[in-house]
């Protein structure tokens, strides 16, 4: 039986313009778009959320990192669940438990209780987002899959720039609760789609998963993150000492979650320093722009939505064309001027204050921003993939985006401490405008940061580590809306070839 299973995968496969393969591309990118919409829509909502169940600053983090948290510390552990037990069941099994913790979020009727059905949403999120991926890389073939990926990261970035106006608008209508109740719709329709999709799995996959080294990832990151919002000091110890534990299996692991090896590459360790620097940026002013404008700018939901759209839309148009780019004149220039356009967008953005006109202090900023933000995408992206072997691809990739995650994760527990924004203060006009120009000269430092290592360490020219010299591959993931972190890119040579 289990033959006769795995010569079926081993068929043919599928192309774009069949029928079988539009169903899977469709439930991809409806399965990984709800991830991706989470990344922009869920921060339009806070200052509702705040107002609505009555709670601290601190519990709107959490409403962010308790999400980011699960993820960032699962997301590598749940591409080699798919691996293992099938890519189809695993991405339909994350699409469920995505779905039904999105039900939780919009009914729960306090902060904490908002707060742990978060948390269970990126468990979800981290076995959907690997998955969608996973599942077009092992059934359409060989000649097809480019443009799958190519197709599957265009409509998720699509999906991605959509959220700003989607959360505002369910916000200032129906509420903020539909922000997690649309997730039910987009399940049925992958669920439908999924139907008849094969099933595939790597056969040659044993031994067992580094639970240990999650559960010691989540609980290190979760210490922290206490610390910070909470600001106690012996949570931050403790996990300290659990990020040296981490560290210490992953030494020790037979397989391990995250393969310390990999940062031998000096070129993968400086990109995911500039990885760190870059992302937290971002995640720092996204968790406050919305604030600013709702409660210190009197914006609606929805404008503040629109307000911010063209950053979004700047990265789904451009990031691909910058990639190219990238691809002719290599990755350092860009990753240099790139980080320092966005940080001159940052500090047009604090010139944004009660009574400012959008068309001459917000609208400047979030473009300039954008720009920026477009030429590092894909050139941080390209040099991730060729600082490793081409067969260590997604193993790069993934450690990667979990970075962006966990950058973005510390700038939301962070930066209202060092701003000085805390408790009730962020429904204070006054108070929020004041942080908020404190903190865009933060992010913009720690953008300029990110070119400062990009220069001095990232080549002028890429060649793949270990293949004997030459160009890499360029990223199949061209167009992307990387607000929450860098795009997923496949393994180039997956295994079983369906």
């Amino acid at each position: 039986m289990a033959r006769r299973e795995r010569q079926r995968e081993q068929g043919q496969g599928v192309g774009v313009r069949d029928p079988a393969g539009r169903r899977v591309l469709g439930a991809a990118v409806f399965g990984s778009g709800m991830a991706m919409l989470d990344g922009t829509i869920v921060t339009v909502a806070l200052p509702r959320i705040g107002a609505d169940l009555d709670v601290p600053l601190s519990d709107l983090q959490w409403t962010l990192n308790a999400y980011m948290l699960t993820l960032a510390g699962l997301i590598l552990l749940g591409g080699g669940l798919g691996d293992r037990y099938g890519r189809r069941r695993v991405f339909v099994i994350g699409v469920v438990w995505f779905t039904l913790a999105s039900v939780l979020c919009g009914i729960a009727p306090s902060g904490d209780a908002l707060i742990a059905a978060r948390a269970l949403q990126g468990v979800g999120g981290a076995l959907l987002t690997p998955g969608s991926l996973a599942l077009i890389q092992a059934t359409f073939r060989p000649g097809e899959r480019a443009k799958a990926v190519g197709l599957w990261s265009g409509l998720g970035g699509v999906a991605t720039a959509c959220g700003p106006f989607l959360g505002g608008w369910l916000v200032d209508g129906p509420g903020w609760r539909w922000i997690f109740f649309i997730n039910v719709p987009f399940a049925v329709v992958v669920l439908v789609l999924t139907r008849g999709v094969p099933e595939s799995r790597d056969w040659e996959a044993s031994g067992r998963f580094d639970v240990t080294g999650a559960a010691l990832a989540a609980l290190s990151l979760g210490g922290v993150t206490y610390a910070l919002i909470q600001r106690t000091l012996w949570v931050a110890v403790v996990g300290v000492v659990l990020g040296a534990l981490f560290v210490w299996r992953e030494r020790r692991a037979p397989r391990p979650m995250l393969p310390l090896d990999v940062f031998r590459s000096r070129l993968f360790t400086a990109a995911n320093l500039v990885t760190l620097c870059l992302y937290a940026a971002i995640g720092g002013v996204f968790f406050l722009l919305p604030t600013q404008l709702q409660n210190g700018l009197g914006y609606s939901a929805l404008s503040a939505g629109v307000a911010t759209l063209p950053t979004t839309l700047l990265l789904t148009a451009l990031s691909g064309p910058a990639g190219a780019l990238a691809q002719r004149i290599g990755p350092r220039l860009p990753m240099t001027v790139g980080p320092l356009i966005a940080a001159a967008g940052l500090l047009l953005l604090h010139r944004v204050h009660p009574g400012g006109s959008y068309w001459t202090a917000i609208l400047p900023g979030v473009v300039v921003q954008g720009l920026g933000m477009s030429l590092f995408v894909a050139p941080l992206t390209a040099t991730v993939l060729a600082s490793l072997e081409d067969r260590r691809a997604g193993v790069a990739s993934g450690v990667n985006n979990a970075a962006a995650r966990v950058a973005q994760l510390f700038a939301v527990a962070a930066l209202p401490l060092v701003i000085g924004l805390s408790t009730d203060q962020y429904r204070d006009a006054g108070a929020v405008d004041a942080a908020f120009g404190r903190a865009v000269l933060i992010c913009a430092g720690l953008m300029v940061l990110g070119a400062l290592v990009s220069w001095f360490t990232v080549p002028g020219e890429l060649t793949q580590a270990g293949g004997g010299g030459g160009r890499p591959p360029a990223p199949q993931c061209r167009s992307h809306c990387a607000v929450s972190a860098p795009p997923l890119e496949p393994h180039p040579h997956p295994r079983p070839h369906p």
